[in-house]
């Protein structure tokens, strides 16, 4: 079966301008070109059944821009899909028509600005304007704002929590939103928590939110500064007016995450805050046992950076205590739970009350809260 005359004339045509990428419109038998001129298109009339024309199509223009007939393997969409692509195949993978090669462009470590550009023609979604703002080569160019934008607009839509997350992790990088933008997404953040993980875990000392400093924040400062350790150092970094922000946020969330990947996210973000005093490896994954343990190892150490600001300030050894514990805290503690349930909503919580429970505690006592 060879194309209509008619097609494989404008086809022919079509290939032989300068083509940046082409996008086939499989619904309208469209075929679209896009060159340095503009967008260029080319209307199937088929002489068999769509999908069989639509496949000699794209052989015809594979042939024309790999010299071969047989297009992109499809077998190797995991490969790319993890970043593999060949950068000196970028371009021509753009020419193919296939979403599949449009999706291994967007993954790759190589891409830039401007294949970003061309990507982003041929395939507009969530999904690749995620995988493209991972590139630091494309958030700082012309397409960062772009993206961002979209990905804000489209967040009402997301179902999954964790694309959600994502979205708003990768809007908050520097210079791609305003404060009016990222005020909203905060405002929105109230009625769906998944948005407030993504600023944890991007921007967890700037969340756009006024909390008093704890208590003993204005007492023990200098103190800290002049300790200058790590563990003095955090201790100061969740005193503040930043850190009690982020203790409050938290503590919202923990309260009522929405899924299982709300949960883990969360944890991850908690993880991450407290690594620079994360003495090792979590001794368990029970989360009352952790407690206890640090209270243990705080109590036994007589030199380091932690025996050095419970010397200094004895009455911080409790808030020692929740930061030791926090440290520990990651997704092996609901690993054993989230094995045996995909429950989510009341049941989710209820089920993780032993994380969550004596975690939120730990929380209460960082915010001056708790004994």
């Amino acid at each position: 079966m060879d194309l209509s005359n008619e097609d494989s004339l404008r086809l022919n045509v079509l290939l032989n301008q300068d083509l940046e990428a082409i996008r086939i419109d499989e619904s309208k038998m469209i075929v679209y070109g896009l060159s340095p001129k503009g967008e260029a298109r080319v209307q199937l009339n088929p002489n068999c059944r769509d999908e069989q024309y639509i496949k000699k199509v794209k052989e015809v223009i594979s042939s024309h821009v790999l010299g071969s007939p047989g297009g992109y393997p499809i077998f190797l969409r995991r490969w790319t899909r993890m970043g593999q692509a060949k950068d000196d195949s970028l371009e021509r993978l753009l020419k193919l028509g296939e979403p599949e090669a449009v999706v291994a462009v967007v993954h790759a470590a190589g891409l830039t600005d401007e294949l970003a550009r061309r990507a982003w023609w041929a395939m507009p979604n969530a999904d690749n304007a995620r995988r493209m703002l991972e590139k630091q080569a494309v958030v700082e160019g012309s397409m960062g704002r772009i993206l961002a934008e979209f990905l804000v607009e489209f967040l009402p839509f997301e179902e999954d929590p964790r694309d959600m997350i994502k979205s708003v992790e990768l809007v908050l990088q520097p210079g791609l939103i305003d404060n009016e933008t990222r005020e909203g997404l905060w405002s929105r953040g109230q009625r769906r928590n998944a948005f407030l993980v993504g600023f944890l875990r991007t921007v967890p000392d700037e969340l756009p939110i006024e909390v008093p400093a704890h208590p003993r924040w204005a007492d023990w400062r200098e103190t800290l500064e002049g300790l200058d350790n790590p563990v003095a150092r955090q201790l100061a970094r969740v005193l503040s007016p930043a850190g009690q922000a982020f203790v409050q946020t938290v503590t919202t969330v923990t309260k009522k995450p929405a899924t299982q990947d709300v949960v883990v996210l969360l944890l991850e973000a908690i993880e991450n805050y407290f690594q620079s005093v994360r003495p090792g490896p979590a001794p368990s994954t029970d989360m009352a046992e952790l407690i206890t343990r640090a209270g243990e190892d705080i109590a036994a150490e007589a030199e380091g950076a932690w025996a050095a600001v419970r010397e200094t300030l004895p009455e911080s050894e409790p808030l020692l205590v929740a930061m030791r514990a926090l440290s520990w805290v990651g997704v092996p503690l609901v690993n054993p739970i989230f094995a045996r349930t995909d429950a989510i909503g009341t049941v989710m919580r209820r089920k993780i009350e032993p994380v969550t429970g004596p975690l939120l505690e730990q929380l209460d006592r960082l915010a001056g809260k708790g004994s």
